[in-house]
């Protein structure tokens, strides 16, 4: 479950916590006080094929039981479909469960987003989404999208909202005072341009960042060096991906997992520990950005 906890201000200027009682020890804390778990759920893919629907529930299940309580969907997913997975996997542990849903930017105008996030209620058989996010910018200009989101928040229909695929100077466009709970952009071992100036800006503006495809949509788990670490570990090379974007102590990840199986060893890289030794050999594979590079998106 996610629950609310005094802010800690950490040794990056970030705000923290690291709650022991819970499930998922470790917590990163937004800035409106609400901590969620540092390993959350993705739902990118599921919905689309309903012969994977139960699998695809019984694995969200599984991942609330081992505290993996964000799950993270959006109206684009499926034209709608994994929400519906979603609204099937959580019902009856609404309260358990921190949802994140997305806005597309065609959408985010005045009247757009209160009509999209009706939409998504429906679907997810909810009365209020946790945490409601820009897919995307787009045409609609961001002050016009914010103060939708502030009536949301103010009708109750959403609990707080942020951002997806935001760079540095998206976000200095935000309206002066918006207050936007995490930016949720691309970032793994072979996507790490966010380094060089968004991850920091995030920290000066005390917002966490959400890794989507954390592990590149397993495409990082041939490659030698991941493997050789995992070898180390004696674990498997998508924890060992995992575990590297984990080190950050305000960066959640959002893998998304379609078996039990899949999601038992996502939960086991919060287990992973990942040495100097280690991180030197992934970034002589996976080399740390010497310069601005455009944020990408899958």
């Amino acid at each position: 479950m996610y629950v609310v906890v005094q802010l800690v201000v950490g040794s990056l200027g970030h705000r923290y916590i690291r709650e022991e009682a819970m499930a998922d020890p470790r917590t990163v804390v937004l800035p409106c006080g609400v901590g969620v778990p540092a390993l959350g759920q993705g739902t990118w893919g599921m919905g689309e094929d309903p012969g994977h629907r139960s699998a695809e529930v019984s694995a969200l299940r599984a991942g609330l039981d081992l505290g993996m309580t964000l799950v993270d969907t959006a109206e684009m997913y499926g034209d709608g479909a994994a929400e519906e997975v979603v609204a099937e996997a959580v019902a009856g542990r609404r309260d358990e469960v921190f949802l994140v849903s997305k806005v597309l930017p065609t959408h985010a105008d005045a009247g757009g987003v209160p009509e999209a996030c009706r939409g998504s209620l429906r679907r997810l058989r909810t009365d209020r989404i946790d945490l409601y996010l820009l897919h995307w910018r787009g045409a609609v200009p961001l002050e016009e999208t914010v103060e939708a989101f502030e009536s949301l928040v103010r009708e109750g229909a959403i609990r707080s909202w942020g951002v997806s695929n935001l760079d540095v100077d998206d976000l200095a466009d935000l309206p002066p005072g918006a207050g936007p709970q995490t930016d949720q952009v691309l970032y793994n071992l072979s996507r790490r341009g966010p380094e060089y100036s968004l991850l920091p800006r995030c920290r000066e503006l005390s917002i966490p960042v959400m890794a989507y495809s954390p592990v590149e949509q397993g495409r990082l788990l041939g490659h030698t060096a991941v493997r050789d670490v995992a070898a180390a570990h004696g674990a498997t090379p998508a924890q060992i991906a995992l575990a590297w974007v984990l080190r950050h102590e305000d960066v959640i990840a959002i893998p998304k997992a379609s078996s039990s199986a899949h999601v038992e060893e996502n939960r086991a890289a919060l287990e992973v520990d990942l040495t100097a030794e280690d991180l030197a050999t992934l970034d002589r594979a996976f080399p740390p950005p010497r310069s601005k590079r455009p944020l990408e998106m899958l």
